[in-house]
């Protein structure tokens, strides 16, 4: 016999899920049969992330697939999203830097009627990922940062988002086990001060935007001012902006 949803319920919140309630919904309306609700609840219970769990994460309206092993989309990074929609020119050609399952780019795609979508992730089953959520609305490729993108789109991109690893190196053990214990390291660690991989994209990206066009990189409220520094040196015209009721901070800049 199925466990009842009163029994996931109670199971969650003796693993310690604070939100034992909701979860639970989730996966009884998931499992397509009583022996995957069961395996569901151990996963869950064993500590894996409910969206690996699920399969799936919801972002920008959008149910985004997920697999194990791939970083799990921040419902913080949906405020990036709506900054570069409010950006895009018509129909513009949009680029997902570092895009771990897609959901950027999909969010963008789905937003923006008209525009040519290409997306880039070094790691494999992020890329795998990333292909199934874009689908036939753009392209996804694997590689370091611009390194496989076409050199055709060079000089012609309006919208540039990369959600960056931006958790220095030193804390990326603090972080909650679900993230540390099961999303790959390379989407979650920026490096010394956790601005590395954000000053590689900035250096490069004068070269691929279109003059009025964007770079947009979620970062920290502490790491703020450095990256519009960086941004400046880049020869960006940097802005910050923040939501505080997603705890997101964005920073763009303008090529002139």
């Amino acid at each position: 016999m199925p466990p009842s949803y009163a029994h996931v319920v109670t199971t969650l919140r003796s693993a310690g899920c604070v939100f034992a309630e909701d979860e639970a919904r989730l996966i009884v309306s998931t499992a397509r049969t009583p022996a995957e609700l069961t395996a569901m609840v151990d996963r869950r219970v064993a500590g894996l992330p409910l969206e690996h769990v699920l399969g799936w994460a919801e972002f920008s309206g959008l149910r985004i697939a997920v697999e194990q092993g791939v970083f799990v989309p921040r419902r913080r990074t949906e405020f990036l999203v709506r900054q570069a929609v409010a950006l895009a020119p018509e129909a513009p050609l949009v680029v997902d830097l570092c895009c771990g399952s897609g959901a950027v780019g999909a969010a963008l795609a789905a937003s923006l009627p008209g525009a040519e979508l290409h997306a880039a992730d070094i790691d494999p089953a992020a890329v795998r990922c990333a292909r199934r959520n874009v689908g036939g609305r753009g392209h996804v490729y694997e590689g370091d940062l611009f390194e496989p993108l076409p050199r055709t789109l060079r000089g012609r991109v309006g919208v540039l988002a990369a959600n960056v690893p931006y958790v220095p190196t030193e804390e990326v053990e603090l972080l909650p086990p679900e993230a540390r214990d099961h999303e790959p390291l390379v989407a979650l660690d920026g490096g010394g001060d956790g601005l590395d991989i954000l000053r590689r994209v900035a250096a490069e990206a004068p070269e691929w935007l279109t003059p009025g066009g964007s770079l947009l990189v979620e970062t920290s409220e502490r790491q703020a001012d450095r990256a519009v520094e960086t941004f400046a040196r880049a020869g960006l015209i940097p802005r910050l902006e923040v939501s505080e009721e997603l705890y997101a901070t964005v920073v763009i800049g303008t090529k002139p």
